[in-house]
């Protein structure tokens, strides 16, 4: 990768009227504000259905997108509803209401689908390019509408003959219609992003997805792939994933996915991961995959513990993993999430196939650690989705550590006043490859714009986003400036 800036933004955090960021027309208005003002890379979070928490990383799916982000404007001008019926999604709110936008838009699709039915002439061709060329869509599209059946219960909790359909395949004619709503909405999610993707692209921009390392437990994944997980005889995991005490927890965090049985996984040569990547590629220019050192060590607590204290370090797959990979998809794109304590076998891992690791300033934040730089071959963040904002940060740091981080930076010839200002100058002159600035680092925002608190669960997490694109705009001719300044 040349050197380059890139912004941090969750397209659940982009404005419009209808209670989320989805892929309407603020989308196509913020990748024109980035080729504008010269920043070449959107990291996005995953895309997948959300589950437990509304987490982006608890996803029902890793190949399914979540029809959330469907934009209903755009289905009334590809004629599948009348633009006159849609309504705006009560007032804006600076937060997204996760069940209410969901009860907001089903009406709309439902609309949609049948008015889909009818027109499918129109749309044939489009779609069954889609279906052939998604080979999970079938069971996704089976495990959705089982999941609706049974209350949106979990599939541990589903009547058994629904729990056990992945093994029998029997035909199910009384779901048909809830098949075909499934795989239409897949169908819009695929095309409505695939025409983001290409506009960002036309116009210089790659778009970096983001690829949690674990499935959900309540997936289609571990439901259709159950030998290549640690289930006991009824599906439940007899380990779960997590990582010990740390920065953001006394306790740990315990994720709660299940861990892939590694040595199965081996034998049929990785299939599960290389279909996963393979489809991941479709959709990304640049997959990050998030908590790369599982794949050299990874932490394994018993399924009875409630915290994350207990467990143990396991050797992952290493190197037998990424050959099979890079033998698969030899032009995959991957950045490796490598935060954290690490042991040396795991940068050895991550350099052995070059891959672009991560920086977070927010962990190196002293005037020694700054003043010794950063590698070429790496990506600075003054924070990822994990951390505090820059600001909130600085507001609870010892005033000497303030003074000095004011001096280090006047010393730089840094007048600016703001302490996300000086963050995201330095970020932009520093050494690194790739810079990527948090959406509310370039704003300024405090507490209220932080996208998640690792270790807790539920509201506020993943609800920030962006009130309008105004700001936005303003605050990039000074973003511009520093690019320019910084040579990216």
């Amino acid at each position: 990768m040349e050197r380059a800036c890139g912004v941090l933004l969750a397209v659940s955090s982009l404005p419009g009227n209808q209670g989320i960021g989805d892929f309407g027309k603020p989308a196509y208005t913020w990748i024109d504000l980035m080729a504008k003002h010269g920043v070449k890379l959107w990291q996005i979070l995953p895309l997948h259905p959300l589950g437990y928490g509304n987490s982006p990383y608890q996803a029902y799916s890793t190949y399914a997108g979540d029809a959330i982000y469907i934009n209903i404007d755009r289905l009334a001008e590809c004629g599948l509803i009348k633009m006159s019926s849609i309504r705006n999604f009560n007032k804006f709110i600076e937060r997204v209401d996760y069940p209410g936008v969901r009860a907001f838009k089903e009406p709309y699709f439902r609309k949609a689908y049948r008015s889909f039915k009818k027109q499918f002439e129109v749309y044939r061709a489009d779609y069954e390019t889609f279906c052939a060329e998604s080979p999970w869509l079938e069971t996704y599209a089976m495990f959705a509408a089982l999941k609706r059946k049974n209350d949106q219960r979990s599939w541990l909790e589903w009547e058994q003959a629904d729990k056990d359909w992945i093994k029998t395949r029997e035909v199910r004619k009384e779901l048909n219609d809830e098949l075909g709503y499934e795989r239409f909405l897949q169908f819009l999610v695929y095309m409505q992003w695939r025409d983001i993707k290409r506009y960002a692209n036309e116009r210089g921009i790659q778009i970096m997805g983001d690829m949690p390392i674990y499935v959900g437990l309540d997936s289609a994944d571990v439901w259709a792939n159950q030998r290549s997980f640690h289930l006991d005889a009824q599906g439940y995991p007899t380990c779960v994933a997590g990582v010990p005490p740390d920065y953001f927890s006394q306790y740990g965090q315990r994720w709660g996915n299940p861990i892939y049985h590694w040595q199965r996984m081996r034998k049929d040569r990785y299939r599960f991961w290389v279909d996963r990547l393979s489809w991941a590629q479709q959709q990304f220019d640049i997959i990050r995959i998030d908590h790369f050192r599982a794949f050299d060590t990874y932490w394994c607590i018993p399924a009875w513990c409630d915290t994350a204290v207990e467990g143990e370090w396991l050797e992952g797959p290493a190197y037998d993993f990424f050959d099979r990979i890079y033998r698969a998809l030899p032009n995959i794109q991957i950045v490796a999430e490598d935060l954290g304590d690490l042991r040396d076998e795991v940068l050895k891992l991550r350099d052995a196939y070059a891959f672009y690791g991560m920086r977070v300033l927010q962990f190196e934040m002293e005037p020694k650690r700054l003043k010794k730089g950063f590698p070429e071959h790496v990506i600075v963040y003054p924070g990822t989705h994990d951390n505090m904002t820059s600001e909130q940060w600085y507001e609870q740091q010892h005033p000497n550590l303030k003074i000095a981080l004011r001096r280090f930076f006047h010393n730089r010839q840094y007048r600016e006043r703001h302490f996300h200002d000086l963050i995201c100058r330095f970020a932009l002159n520093c050494e690194a490859d790739l810079c990527i600035l948090p959406m509310q680092d370039i704003l300024g925002i405090k507490e209220e714009g932080r996208m998640n608190e690792p270790a807790t669960i539920g509201s506020p997490n993943w609800e920030w986003r962006l009130k309008n694109l105004k700001e936005v705009a303003r605050q990039m001719v000074k973003i511009q400036k520093w690019i320019q300044e910084g040579n990216r």
